[in-house]
C-alpha cells in the first residue's frame, strides 16, 4: 500500500472518520507502532472531548514525517472499523494511478507532441 495515496484518502474521509471513531483505540495502537510520540501520546490523553481528540491526532497524522502513518492507522482502523477500512481501500481503487495522471500525449502533423 502506498502511504502517500492513503494520505490522500484520509484526509477526504476525514469528517466521516471524526463523526465516528472513537481515537482512543487508534491513538493506543499508533503509540505502540512509534507513529505517535510520548508527548503526541499525552497530549491527546488529557483532551476530554473524543471529537476534538480525534481531530487533534488527524491533524498530527498529516504532519508526521514516519513512512507508514496512514498504513499504519489503516491497519488501526481494522478490526474495530471494517466498514471504514472498506470504504478506503474502495476509494484506493478508484484513485488514478501515476500514469493515469500524466496527459496523454498524440502527434500533430508536424511530428511535435500535442497534449490532449
Amino acid at each position: 500500500m502506498d502511504n502517500e495515496a492513503l494520505k490522500q484518502v484520509f484526509k477526504n474521509l476525514n469528517a466521516k472518520i471524526i463523526r465516528e471513531v472513537d481515537p482512543d483505540f487508534v491513538i493506543d495502537a499508533l503509540f505502540g507502532k512509534d507513529v505517535i510520540t510520548d508527548g503526541d501520546y499525552d497530549e491527546l490523553s488529557k483532551v476530554p472531548d473524543t471529537v476534538v481528540r480525534c481531530r487533534k491526532l488527524f491533524v498530527l497524522l498529516h504532519r508526521s514525517s514516519h513512512p507508514e502513518t496512514f498504513i499504519q492507522l489503516r491497519e488501526a482502523l481494522l478490526d474495530e472499523y471494517p466498514q471504514i477500512v472498506n470504504e478506503v481501500d474502495e476509494q484506493l481503487k478508484s484513485q488514478p494511478t501515476p500514469q493515469q495522471q500524466q496527459p496523454h500525449m498524440s502527434q500533430t502533423t508536424e511530428g511535435r507532441p500535442k497534449l490532449l
